[in-house]
């Protein structure tokens, strides 16, 4: 059964309130208010063709884009796009199928594309809205309005996500240019399970920044300006995953056909400070590079899931960051360094698409 956003649908039958309604809260509230019906983003939402005999599922429709004249939502392939099995007007509800004893909840918007998993480097998707039903704003949830200007991702930045199921939480970027093997599912709860591999994603600490539902949240700086950093997909018990925003909008813009930005405010970017990435950006270059000549050994060791470039914790410079899946058995025997880069193995369960 695949984790993350395929649930039971008995866990559905716990989860969903008696009476779901419109909700408009500012204060955060950890989740519930992102599983009713809201108008606002980073709650509960899905293709409503997201279902088996035996389960149904959804993640979270994550932020309001826009090419200027038409609105949509994004999220996930793997959330609205069937992972590449949707088709185009498919129905996409909010709240989505779990959280509705696993029947259609408020239609408020239709599928419209999705990049290709794998080729696209990406794990997208957008449905275009239906006048009316969600915030025109793009009013996230816990967070307000975005800014349209994205930021690039860094080692040490401070982020901040809302989502279905754990409602709103901050952590930090762990991790860069991190290549990962993902596993996903076919079908909701069942169904054959295969790997996509990434390169260049965002890796966020601590364990608790997401968990399966919180697919297609907009990641964000944790700051007055909420600059969009990154879209979650996939994590582990110690790690969310989440594609550059800025490579997220290119594929998505292709795959429409025409342009398209987040929709919000046009606050720019805060002063960077080394306190606040905790390295000097040499350091961190030579990290990348080395990182770059090592990655394919790195990633041929035993049940090696993902290769990324972040910091030492004991000297604070540069490292080489192997992410490694206890729940294989076997620990491979990796180098303390690479030309004098320091090599840190961190212990994870699988990654797999939330």
């Amino acid at each position: 059964m695949r984790l993350g956003i395929r649930l039971l649908i008995l866990v559905a039958f716990t989860l969903v309130l008696s009476s779901p309604k419109f909700i408009n809260k500012s204060a955060a509230d950890g989740g519930p208010n992102h599983q009713v019906r809201n108008t606002r983003f980073g709650v509960s939402g899905g293709n409503v063709n997201d279902s088996t005999r035996r389960f149904c599922c959804s993640g979270t429709l994550g932020a309001l884009l826009t090419d200027g004249a038409t609105n949509y939502v994004l999220s996930n392939n793997h959330v609205l796009g069937l992972s590449g099995n949707a088709n185009v007007g498919d129905d996409v509800s909010q709240p989505g199928l779990i959280d509705n004893n696993c029947a259609v909840s408020t239609v408020v918007a239709d599928f419209t594309a999705a990049p290709p998993l794998g080729p696209s480097n990406v794990d997208a998707a957008v449905a275009q809205l239906r006048p009316g039903l969600m915030d025109p704003s793009g009013f996230i949830e816990d967070i307000g309005v975005p800014s349209s200007m994205v930021r690039a991702a860094s080692v040490g930045l401070s982020v901040a996500k809302s989502g279905r199921t754990t409602g709103f939480t901050t952590g930090t970027i762990s991790s860069i240019n991190t290549s990962v093997s993902v596993q996903y599912q076919r079908g909701c709860g069942q169904g054959k399970k295969f790997v996509v591999s990434f390169t260049n994603q965002v890796v966020i600490g601590p364990g608790n920044f997401s968990a399966g539902g919180d697919s297609g949240s907009l990641i964000v700086t944790n700051d007055s300006n909420h600059q969009p950093v990154a879209l979650l997909f996939a994590g582990s018990s110690t790690t969310t995953i989440g594609n550059p925003i800025g490579q997220v909008l290119t594929q998505v813009s292709a795959a429409l056909g025409r342009g398209v930005t987040v929709a919000g405010t046009t606050q720019g970017p805060q002063i960077e400070t080394l306190a606040e990435n905790g390295l000097i950006p040499q350091d961190l270059e030579f990290a990348n590079e080395t990182k770059n000549r090592h990655e394919r050994t790195l990633m041929s060791q035993p049940n090696v899931i993902g290769v990324g470039v972040g910091r030492d914790d004991n000297s604070g410079t540069g490292a080489v960051v192997v992410y490694v899946d206890r729940t294989k058995g076997r620990v491979p025997d990796l180098p303390a360094h690479v030309e004098n880069v320091k090599v840190r193995m961190v212990l994870t369960d699988t990654f797999v698409a939330r």
